[in-house]
């Protein structure tokens, strides 16, 4: 199942959803992008605005932080989703689709290859596995939420104890000034 943790690699946070991009999924599914693209226009009925979106300028540069675009032979700081190469078809020159968990199911009905059925398969399992590991990162917080009330409470009641232990030397040490006083008046 090595191909579990390369899918997951390319499942991405936009818009408050987890998505593939297009270009990831067309590797994925071992076609051509603009395959990809023509069978979804071709069909875009099965694609409403919460299947799949076109990315903004804003979202590509934000994922250039998020994901290894870099080519070896790119200089630093390039992004092959904006800067395209003197090469015809090297890059694609529109912005990029992001396909939501649904969007994809979708896809398989699109793409009627044994190929993509199967590789459909390992994506909801991926898309899945993502969420369970969500869930649990949930379940953690929420633990050391409770775990840090708790420290909050205890630190409430030692504050007090030393608040007590405290008074309790200062009635010490006055009841020692007021034995050790200097007595005054008639001494048996």
């Amino acid at each position: 199942m090595e191909i579990m943790p390369a899918i997951q690699s390319k499942i991405y946070d936009i818009r408050g959803e987890r998505v593939m991009l297009d270009k990831d999924l067309a590797a994925l599914y071992h076609i051509e992008l603009k395959v990809l693209n023509f069978s979804v226009k071709r069909n875009i009925k099965r694609f409403p605005e919460d299947f799949m979106f076109r990315l903004t300028k804003e979202e590509v540069a934000s994922l250039r932080f998020q994901i290894e675009t870099l080519d070896e032979s790119d200089t630093p700081l390039r992004s092959h989703f904006v800067t395209l190469k003197a090469g015809r078809g090297q890059h694609s020159k529109y912005l990029p689709y992001a396909f939501t968990e649904q969007g994809v199911a979708m896809l398989s009905g699109v793409l009627n290859s044994d190929r993509a059925i199967n590789m459909n398969i390992a994506i909801m399992r991926a898309f899945i596995e993502v969420r369970r590991v969500l869930l649990q990162q949930n379940d953690i917080r929420e633990q050391l939420k409770l775990v840090k009330e708790r420290l909050g409470e205890h630190d409430v009641q030692l504050n007090q104890i030393y608040d007590a232990m405290e008074n309790l030397l200062d009635e010490r040490i006055n009841q020692r000034k007021w034995e050790d006083r200097e007595r005054i008046g008639f001494r048996n």
